[in-house]
């Protein structure tokens, strides 16, 4: 039942500074509250959100309390309702927030309730943006070739989605070819300040990708949350998360010249990862900040997920609305926003003394500290300053395999391989780079990276430089804005002369939509045992992610990226020296035209360079003109039919778009609490599983599961596409749970690869196949696992993969944030080890049989509470039940969140 707001007598005007108004907004400086000006301001945007919608029903007086006293709350881990303004998709976890809602749409109908119930009731922007892949590289005709090849294999689910853009009000479906869902979301979606219906209040936004962090960079709320706790935010279901810490982070000083945003987002990671800021907010603020552009702002909140934070957030000051000018929004919308935030205690004005803040912790960075430097083989936060980088790699080839280490045979490290290359004599070694891409929402934004690596090419192809033809370069920038600076600046006409031709706007290489490697090139890598490498200007490289041949992945700033193409140029003349097996300060990068080695320091730009370039070229018509043009679509996507109607009509022979099994059986009365008895060990896990390793990403492996399922449906095996593609076919995805090359599964004795063993029998067979036996024999599957458990990309089919597995528990030293809560909206039991307890420690080997007796109602569970696991062979454990919230407890009451939405749905009162 919704009552009055009691914050009612706080709602004031703002007026115009023409005497007009903007509207009303909830006033927190009327609060008269002292605390309030101690809050961070990401806090602030909480606690205005909490005050808007309290109906002491789903938002109560006490949660707004609680946020006031932050300061005393916040460590005691409270509970609080979050509704954010809107919410954000993009395809690869749109699809199957789509497929699901069309679902619960039958499932309404079929218990007798409201379809039309089944509706976004915030603003929905659905970006299409993860299907292309780099099929064609280094060629003008990429972009036309790859956008065909987008359009032949996913025709099915971008009609589905155009279908769901007709079908569901509030719902905003950007076509394909249009750019990266952040950099989409940053330059044209962001609102900053929203405007409904005469009330004012902050954007804030949940998405359905990690990244979605990258808003923070505008000063806008959001994260990255499961495509299951999206659709309920979208079903107008208060969002359950603990009040988060915050930990202050403050800048000072000005990056040196030569350094790049990308340097420091990634300095900034590892500092932060070392911290420790899971399931926290970071809030950057300091003298620094000023040095900052917007762009590289973002760079440092699109990375949130690789530090582990829920939010880097930047408060809105003037570089904030300097950027909002530059990317075409009005001067009106301007003037609201600056008017709205000042007086709402929003603002940040450093002309201005300053209030101090209280954070949870505090970090400082001066900028001057920061060095060049990527990121690998194998994690986002694995640094390695430049200068260190050839010693790394050898340390790297020498160390047992790890995250730092490949193992390689001291005699095996000089090995050469010789192969041919389309009629040319090649070689490669250890180190090798294959594939190198200017790719990402993270650097694709920021025009200082992107025109530093076009200075960088045009520099090296003055010099006579050239990369190798091997070497799959390739550009994908984040929206149509790049392109046209790139071609005002006249600097893409080197870019193409190295091969970094243009190959569409969308999320390419960083999440394994790199395409094929060269025939030729995969030969001499899989027949010699290569470590070949990756150098990419991405967020991600864990292991299998990028390419599957791609043993060392390492994330670097575009112009590095560029550099790292070219350090190919000199092996012929010395053979001691691999791609990334250099040392830039020392070594020649290659040899020019002229004959004269060419060093690194010979086609760096300075900063001055870069900023001049940048000021002459990045333009606010290019915003406008790249967005007014945005949902007019393209001829492909305009001729797609779709059927018309607000239920789906399901064809059960589709292999992209498939009715789940969610709700078959559903009823009107909750299924209640489940325990778990006499459990196999499904997979036995150490520590930094990451969702990478657990959902279905990246190609379609020929022997896997998934590849039968689609052979016997009269799929042909050039059509497979990727499983990003197919997430809305809940039997493609069930097969894909697990399937990473790369996984290690302790039952298996070492041995990697995407296998287990049936106790009972002993066989070893994939994953999915042990997983159909156990349930057809009528038995319940646990995991047991190590710290981080499910770190990385908040992808809802971590979850749901699992649960169509039928594992019912997770037992794990730690989760993480995003992940653990999907696992309890699919009913999935978290549990973790007590401190100092794993399963070696326990003597634990998965071979046991494991019970959990829990309550038989919800009511006699607490969250948080001690639970004994018991095994067959009488060891006997006590474990912390991961329920962390009264609201997870109800989810998990009803079989998962999507059946506690629907049952409410039917049962409030018309």
């Amino acid at each position: 039942m919704v009552n009055e707001n009691p914050f009612k007598s706080i709602l004031k005007t703002l007026e115009r500074p023409d005497g007009g108004e903007f509207g009303k907004y909830y006033s927190l400086p009327a609060l008269n509250d002292p605390r309030i000006d101690k809050l961070p301001y990401s806090i602030r945007i909480l606690l205005e959100s909490a005050i808007r919608n309290c109906d002491e029903f789903q938002v109560k007086s006490k949660d707004v309390e609680k946020i006031i006293d932050w300061e005393n709350t916040s460590p005691k881990q409270v509970e609080i309702p979050f509704k954010p303004a809107r919410v954000l998709l993009q395809d690869f976890t749109g699809v199957p927030a789509v497929v699901d809602l069309a679902c619960m749409r039958d499932a309404m109908n079929s218990l007798g309730g409201d379809s039309n119930k089944i509706n976004p009731l915030v603003p929905v922007d659905l970006v299409i943006d993860h299907s292309v892949q780099v099929d064609v590289a280094r060629s003008e005709n990429a972009v036309q070739a790859n956008m065909e090849l987008e359009f032949q294999r996913n025709k099915e689910r971008f009609a589905f989605l155009k279908w769901g853009s007709n079908a569901f009000h509030n719902m905003l479906v950007v076509p394909p070819g249009s750019g990266i869902v952040h950099q989409v979301n940053l330059e044209y979606l962001g609102r900053v300040v929203f405007n409904t219906n005469g009330i004012l209040y902050p954007d804030s936004v949940v998405g359905t990708d990690s990244h979605t962090t990258m808003i923070d960079g505008l000063g806008v709320a959001g994260w990255g949350v499961g495509g299951i706790e999206a659709e309920a935010a979208m079903l107008g279901q208060p969002m359950s998360m603990v009040l988060p810490g915050v930990v202050g982070f403050k800048l000072s000083g000005k990056l040196r010249d030569g350094v790049t945003a990308t340097d420091l987002v990634l300095t900034v990671t590892q500092m932060l990862r070392k911290h420790g800021v899971v399931g926290k907010f970071v809030e950057f603020y300091g003298e620094g900040m000023g040095e900052l552009s917007l762009a590289d702002r973002a760079t440092i909140a699109n990375m949130s997920p690789e530090y582990g934070a829920t939010m880097g957030f930047f408060p809105v000051d003037h570089v904030t609305l300097h950027y909002l000018k530059l990317t075409g929004r009005s001067d009106d919308t301007v003037s609201m926003i600056e008017s709205y935030l000042r007086a709402n205690k929003m603002f940040v004005d450093y002309s201005e003394p300053q209030i101090e803040r209280v954070y949870s912790s505090n970090l400082e960075l001066n900028l001057e500290d920061v060095e060049p430097c990527v990121s690998g083989p194998k994690r986002p936060h694995d640094r390695v300053p430049l200068k260190e980088m050839k010693a790394d790699w050898h340390s790297c080839l020498d160390s047992k395999v790890g995250f730092k280490g490949f193992s390689i045979p001291k005699e095996s490290q000089g090995k050469v391989a010789e192969f041919s290359f389309h009629g040319t004599p090649a070689q490669l070694r250890h180190g090798d780079v294959v594939i190198a891409a200017i790719t990402s929402c993270t650097n694709t934004s920021n025009p200082s990276v992107m025109l530093g690596a076009a200075l960088v090419a045009q520099k090296a192809c003055e010099l006579g430089l050239e990369v190798k033809p091997w070497v799959k370069t390739s550009l994908a920038p984040g929206s149509g804005v790049v392109t046209k600076y790139l071609e005002k600046s006249g600097l893409q006409k080197y870019l193409n002369q190295l091969g970094f031709h243009i190959v569409g706007y969308g999320c390419t290489t960083c999440i394994g939509n790199s395409g094929d490697i060269d025939e030729a090139v995969a030969s001499a890598i899989t027949e010699n045992d290569l470590v070949a490498a990756a150098v990419l200007s991405g967020n991600r490289n864990f292991e299998g992610r990028v390419h599957p041949l791609t043993r060392a992945n390492y994330l670097a700033s575009p112009p590095l990226v560029v550099a790292y193409a070219l350090a190919g140029t000199y092996l012929s003349h010395r053979w001691a020296m691999l791609q990334v097996d250099i040392d830039f300060e020392t070594e020649p990068i290659g040899v020019g035209k002229d004959g004269k080695e060419v060093f690194f320091r010979d086609i760096w730009p300075s900063n001055e360079e870069v900023a001049k370039v940048v000021q002459s070229n990045v333009l606010p018509d290019m915003f406008k003109a790249t967005y007014e043009a945005i949902t007019k679509g393209n001829p492909m996507w305009n001729h797609l039919s779709v059927p018309s109607g607000t239920l789906y009509s399901w064809d059960p022979t589709s292999t992209y778009i498939h009715e789940p099994p969610y709700f078959k059986s559903m009823t009107m009365s909750p299924p209640g609490p489940h325990g778990v008895k006499d459990a196999y060990c499904l997979l036995n896990f150490g520590d930094s599983i990451t969702t990478d390793h657990i959902s279905p990403a990246g190609s379609i492996h020929k022997d896997s599961p998934a590849a039968r399922y689609l052979m016997e449906h009269g799929v042909d095996r050039r059509d497979f596409n990727s499983y990003g593609s197919r997430r809305g076919n809940d039997e493609v995805m069930a097969r894909g749970t697990f399937a990473n090359i790369r996984i290690v599964n302790k039952l298996l004795g070492g041995e990697v690869g995407p296998k287990t063993v049936h106790i009972p029998s002993g066989e070893k067979l994939s994953v999915f196949d042990v997983s159909m036996r156990y349930k057809s024999e009528g038995h319940d599957t646990i995991i047991l696992a190590g710290a981080e458990y499910g770190s990385g990309s908040s992808r809802d089919w971590a979850a749901k993969g699992p649960m169509l597995l039928g594992v019912k528990a997770v037992i794990a030293k730690s989760f993480e944030r995003i992940h653990r809560s999907n696992l309890v909206g699919m009913g999935i039991i978290p549990l973790c080890f007590k401190p100092g307890e794993d399963t070696e420690t326990l003597g634990l080997t998965g071979h046991e049989r494991y019970s959990i007796e829990l309550p038989s109602s919800v009511s006699e569970i607490r969250p948080g509470q001690d639970i004994t696991v018991v095994t067959d062979n009488g060891k006997s454990f006590t474990c912390t039940l991961r329920f962390d919230t009264e609201v997870e407890l109800a989810y998990f009451d009803h079989g998962g969140i999507l059946q506690y939405v629907i049952r409410n749905l039917i049962s409030a009162k018309q």
